[in-house]
C-alpha cells in the first residue's frame, strides 16, 4: 500500500491537486479538477493523507514556474504505475526544452518508439504529472495543439507563458 500526501495549489485563477509519496511528486492534477482525479492515475490500494508539508518543495517549484522565475523542475518524481513504454515517453517528455515544442511523431522517435506514434500519444495523455512533465509541449504533426488533459485553454496558457 502506498501513501500519497495531498494538497491543493492555487495560481492564476486555477486550483491543482498535488500528490507526493516519500519518494517524490507523483501527481499534478488538471486545473480545477477534484481530488478524485488522482485515483485514475495511482494504484488502487493508495491511501491519501492531506498534508501540505510533504508537498512544500513541489509547491515552491510550481510557484516559481508560474511566476516566470524558473524554467525547469528539480524535483524527485515517483511514477507509481505505468507500462515501460509510458515511462519511456514520460522520460522523453522531460527532455523537451522550456519554450520549445515537438510533434507526437518526434516524441515517438525520441522515446525509441517511432513505429508506435498512437501508443506514444496515449502515453502522453496518461501523464500523471501535468506541467512538471511537460506534455503541453507536444503538438500534432500539422502544428495544431492536439489534446491535453488540462484542457486546450490551459495548454495555450502554458505555451504562452513559456514564450515570454
Amino acid at each position: 500500500m502506498t501513501t500519497v500526501y495531498t494538497t491543493q495549489f492555487s495560481t492564476h485563477g486555477h486550483t491543482f491537486w498535488l500528490g507526493t509519496t516519500l519518494n517524490g511528486l507523483c501527481f499534478v492534477g488538471s486545473p480545477d479538477a477534484s481530488q478524485n482525479e488522482m485515483a485514475q492515475f495511482l494504484p488502487a490500494d493508495t491511501t491519501y493523507q492531506l498534508d501540505r508539508t510533504h508537498n512544500e518543495h513541489a509547491l515552491n517549484a510550481l510557484d516559481a514556474y508560474w511566476n516566470g522565475q524558473s524554467q525547469s523542475f528539480d524535483l524527485p518524481l515517483d511514477f507509481l504505475q505505468g507500462t515501460l513504454l509510458r515511462k519511456q515517453v514520460w522520460q522523453a517528455l522531460q527532455t523537451i526544452p522550456y519554450g520549445q515544442t515537438v510533434t507526437y511523431t518526434e516524441l515517438a522517435e525520441q522515446s525509441g518508439h517511432s513505429d508506435a506514434v498512437r501508443a506514444v500519444a496515449s502515453a502522453v495523455g496518461k501523464n500523471p504529472l501535468l506541467i512538471v512533465v511537460p506534455c503541453h509541449r507536444v503538438l500534432r504533426k500539422d502544428g495544431s495543439l492536439g489534446g491535453y488533459r488540462g484542457g486546450e485553454p490551459m495548454k495555450k496558457t502554458l505555451l504562452a507563458l513559456e514564450q515570454h
